[in-house]
């Protein structure tokens, strides 16, 4: 009997063509489409530059991948020879810059995506890749994707360097941007080269941008837009504008969001210097199920069945070695949905997946799960059943003529929106399915639950409780103080205290010990000292220690970040209070940790800048007690001291 097949053994030839070998072993002289990924090639739905390469594949395209390839040399970009449409550059899964630093700016300790964790990406890696792809094949179209090209679009605020940053796709000079996911947008212009068509005549493409000409923006300038349904572009502020003028700023970001509906949103047109990008409106969502509704309509069909039905391997690349710790997070999960209509301010999702839920069917769900069984290390647990959010399944406005109208950027904020159908049941079956699988022992449920909607479903929250809880369920409160949590687009903590109680009774209706672990983040914008305090005196009378805290980053393109970074609240253009420095972010941060001794010299000084210098004290209404002596000699003995002979005062 033969030994069980395992990712080592498995062949490279159910895999895409990652080397000249592949090519040959194939019998083919050259590729159509080649995918530059920063990340390691697992052959996952979860990853997204393998998902394009087998999207491509099963629509007949050849596709390869260079997976995180040696950015210094040419020679990795030239190994699967001159592809015959394009070059799709993708920095993978994360932006490269937060996968490299915290939020205090510091190297974070491994890259998730990478084989062993080690760096083997560059910063800014789509623009860099993409630098390397032209002088590789000089003359071959370079098109962007992933989510740092999507959410680097336009000029837009960079954390780690603390600068306003020029659109990627001028600093790559790359010939196309696909934003958002991406797989309706990219296989209309593949088929479209295909056919001959040259892909500087391609500009009609929904979820594409490209660079226009000096001509080209004076023309599109001349000619703004000036109601919704005119068909105009948006005329933005310029880079330059925007650079200088903080205010301006926050005004460009409030215009770009508002056109970011796949319904009703219009171009987008950004100025630098005597150019400017111009971006399409969002690609239409990828139709339910297997499509049949849509082709009913006579749409042209891109289904989510079809993407998670094609021929994945489920394992990384078998020259791998080392693991990949994002691979091990996610290789027994099934993700049900795509999108989040939440709009939260401080999050990225919405941005890049829309705000539109589309679903798999349930069949398509247990075909996924009959192709886990056959994982040599699946023993019956699927560790995630969900998506962005883990009860959005099947939730979509209730008439497409209001869908199609609507410009709110959330459709549960500053309440559940009347016109949003909030059914739990179609989750609550596929949920029961899946747990009544062949070979299934465990499902449980990682992706976050929207509190405010599942407080309006007993009967979820009976069904997560009894079955889907493995001790410890995580919510995401993020803060208690109301206007904290209105910028951040959040639903009051009465929301989750109700939930809170609802999981409780549920919990011990069915006989089980478990707890909801609530998930915060500090030094969010609008968020002052003396909000942290009030958050860590909840947490006291609550009786929870958090062990993870989420300091803000300002990721590119959110609208927490234009707050971050200009001040105002783009949605209102009112002031908004944010902690910029290190420093106070870190003491903010300190407050949730109150009850970690080795926080309480940051938490005195919290308090003592919030003027909260009674908390501090061994009285049960008290977050820390006084400096001790111990603590008080260390402190002074870390003092830096003055060189010999130095001059002083």
């Amino acid at each position: 009997m033969s030994a069980p097949e395992t990712p080592s053994r498995r062949s490279t030839e159910l895999f895409l063509p990652v080397t000249a070998a592949d090519l040959r072993a194939r019998g083919w002289e050259a590729l159509d489409v080649i995918i530059v990924s920063g990340d390691a090639y697992v052959d996952h739905p979860a990853f997204g530059p393998p998902l394009i390469g087998r999207f491509l594949e099963g629509r007949g395209l050849r596709v390869g991948i260079i997976a995180q390839p040696d950015w210094q040399s040419v020679d990795a970009f030239r190994e699967l020879g001159r592809p015959r449409l394009f070059f799709g550059v993708s920095a993978g899964n994360l932006d490269s810059m937060l996968n490299r630093l915290t939020a205090q700016k510091k190297h974070r300790g491994e890259d998730q995506y990478s084989p062993g964790g080690r760096r083997l990406r560059p910063d800014r890696a789509t623009t860099v890749y993409a630098n390397r792809c032209r002088e590789a094949f000089p003359g071959v179209p370079v098109i962007l994707g992933g989510i740092e090209a999507s959410l680097r679009r336009i000029a837009h605020y960079d954390y780690w360097s603390d600068t306003v940053r020029r659109s990627m796709l001028i600093d790559s000079k790359a010939d196309m941007l696909i934003f958002g996911m991406g797989e309706r947008p990219v296989w209309e212009v593949a088929r479209r080269m295909a056919a001959g068509e040259p892909i500087a005549s391609i500009r009609d493409v929904h979820g594409t941008g490209f660079i226009l000409s000096r001509d080209e923006t004076a023309a599109a300038e001349a000619a703004p837009s000036r109601q919704v349904r005119d068909g105009g572009p948006v005329i933005m502020p310029s880079y330059e504008e925007v650079t200088e003028d903080r205010h301006a700023y926050a005004v460009a970001a409030r215009l770009f969001h508002n056109e970011t509906s796949p319904f009703n949103g219009r171009p987008v047109v950004q100025r630098h210097g005597d150019r400017a990008v111009w971006f399409n409106p969002p690609a239409r969502p990828l139709d339910d199920d297997d499509g049949a509704d849509a082709a009913a309509k006579g749409h042209d069909v891109v289904a989510m069945d079809e993407l998670y039905d094609l021929p994945f391997q489920r394992v990384p690349h078998p020259s791998y070695r080392d693991p990949i710790p994002a691979y091990e997070t996610v290789k027994h999960s099934v993700v049900l949905m795509r999108g989040c209509f939440g709009g939260c301010t401080f999050c990225s999702i919405t941005e890049h997946e829309g705000r539109v839920i589309q679903n798999r069917s349930a069949d398509s769900v247990l075909r996924e799960i009959r192709a886990l069984r056959r994982m040599d290390d699946f023993r019956g647990t699927v560790t995630d059943l969900g998506g962005p959010t883990a009860n959005m399944y099947r939730m979509r406005c209730k008439s497409d003529e209001i869908e199609s109208a609507c410009r709110r950027l959330s459709c549960v904020h500053p309440r559940v929106c009347e016109n949003l159908e909030t059914d739990h049941g179609p989750l609550i079956d596929v949920m029961s399915q899946v747990r009544e699988a062949e070979g299934v022992n465990n499902v449980f449920i990682a992706s976050g639950v929207r509190y405010d909607l599942a407080e309006l479903s007993p009967e979820y929250v009976q069904e997560l409780a009894a079955h889907h809880v493995g001790g410890h369920l995580s919510v995401a409160p993020e803060h208690v103080a109301p206007g904290v949590l209105d910028k951040m687009r959040k639903p009051g903590i009465e929301s989750y205290e109700r939930f809170k109680e609802m999981f409780a009774c549920e919990s011990k209706a069915a006989g089980k010990e478990q707890y909801e672990i609530p998930y915060l983040i500090s030094g969010h914008p609008g968020c002052s000292m003396s909000d942290m305090v009030d958050l860590a005196l909840w947490l006291k009378a609550e009786g929870y220690r958090p062990r993870q805290v989420q300091d803000f980053i300002p990721t590119p393109m959110s609208l927490a970040a234009t707050m971050y970074w200009s001040g105002y609240d783009p949605l209102t253009m009112k002031p908004v209070y944010t902690a910029r420095g290190l420093r106070e972010k870190k003491l903010q941060k300190a407050l949730i940790l109150y009850w970690d001794r080795e926080q309480w010299p940051l938490v005195r000084e919290a308090l003592a800048i919030a003027e909260r210098e009674d908390l501090i004290g061994h009285g049960p209404e008290c977050l820390v007690p006084p400096e001790s002596s111990d603590e008080r000699a260390a402190r002074r003995s870390r003092k830096p001291r003055g060189r010999r002979g130095a001059r002083r005062g």
